[in-house]
């Protein structure tokens, strides 16, 4: 039996697919890569974990150019550890997206042609030492409070990737912290440069959640399928709840004037975000925009041989099977 509501054609097997999935999801349970999934789930999986697959690669190069210049060898290896772990957070997550149909080369391919996006909070230059503390307590800071409960998340190969990864990111923020207490503890230049780091990387980390839930055109859904749990202005009110008692122990200054608990709401109240700048970044015209996708679209043309001669042996692995067991 078959109907057809406009050009889609929908059988009967479909519908079966679509009662079993509208199960799983309202069970609050699973779904594995070879059950039956509505074409938008798929698409939005696809888009989601491969912007967060991106953001993980692109993420790589704020960090990466100071892992030469970090004060000390104890703070290279460090910092060089992290970067390393946010590489296999890009691989996990492109590993994931695998699962869903789509290839690793057509996702780089969008990545680095610019019709994919990224995390706009990697569009941003880093000037200083202090920017790594910064980017490490509120940049990863706000992925954890985004990521935690994507451990959840309704497609099983996501959720049970992103459980690594939240480990690993809450590391990566404790290291941030300590780099900032390390230079609220120093000089009065150490101090100054802290808090500039803080006041630069505040706003921008806010962003990272995405824009206010009455213009964010893909998150009510996302919720409903159990992609996502919470809404963006939820995990916002969160992740300040949770800085602004480690600013008191940093002693730094969270940059907004009007950040204050309110009883009556039960809510932080804060000034408005930029969101033009925002939409800016997005599209592309941020400060580092132009230079992330060209050392990205570097490496990836740096890396042809690499690429080309690990096909070459497996062509030649795979020929020597064959020949096996053809004389077998």
């Amino acid at each position: 039996m078959t109907t057809t509501q406009g050009s889609t054609t929908i059988t009967a097997d479909d519908e079966a697919g679509q009662a079993a999935f509208d199960a799983v999801i309202a069970a609050d349970s699973r779904i594995e890569p070879r059950d039956w999934m509505p074409a938008a789930y798929r698409k939005t999986l696809i888009r989601q974990i491969s912007q967060h697959a991106h953001s993980e690669i692109i993420g790589m190069q704020p960090e990466g150019n100071w892992i030469t210049r970090a004060p000390s060898l104890k703070r290279k290896a460090i910092l060089m550890a992290k970067v390393q772990d946010e590489a296999g957070h890009g691989l996990y997550l492109y590993s994931a997206a695998q699962t869903l149909g789509i290839t690793r080369d057509e996702m780089t391919e969008q990545l680095i042609t610019g019709r994919a996006k990224y995390s706009s909070i990697f569009n941003y230059p880093t000037p200083t030492w202090a920017d790594m503390g910064a980017i490490g307590w509120l940049v990863d800071g706000a992925a954890i409070c985004n990521q935690v409960p994507l451990c959840r998340a309704s497609y099983g190969p996501y959720g049970r990737a992103m459980v690594r990864i939240c480990k690993e990111e809450s590391f990566h923020q404790r290291q941030g912290f300590e780099i900032l207490l390390s230079l609220m503890q120093g000089t009065d230049a150490q101090r100054e440069m802290a808090q500039d780091a803080v006041d630069r990387w505040y706003w921008p980390s806010l962003m990272m959640f995405g824009p206010p839930d009455d213009a964010s055109p893909n998150s009510a859904q996302s919720m409903a399928w159990n992609i996502k749990r919470f809404s963006n202005d939820d995990l916002r009110q969160r992740f300040v709840g949770m800085l602004v008692p480690q600013a008191e122990v940093l002693g730094v200054t969270l940059p907004d004037p009007n950040l204050r608990w309110n009883d009556e709401t039960g809510r932080w109240d804060m000034s408005e975000i930029d969101w033009d700048e925002f939409f800016e970044v997005l599209a592309g015209r941020g400060p580092m925009n132009a230079e992330r996708l060209r050392i990205r679209r570097d490496a990836h043309e740096d890396g042809a041989w690499v690429r080309e001669a690990a096909a070459a042996y497996a062509r030649k692995q795979a020929a020597r099977v064959e020949d096996t067991r053809e004389v077998a």
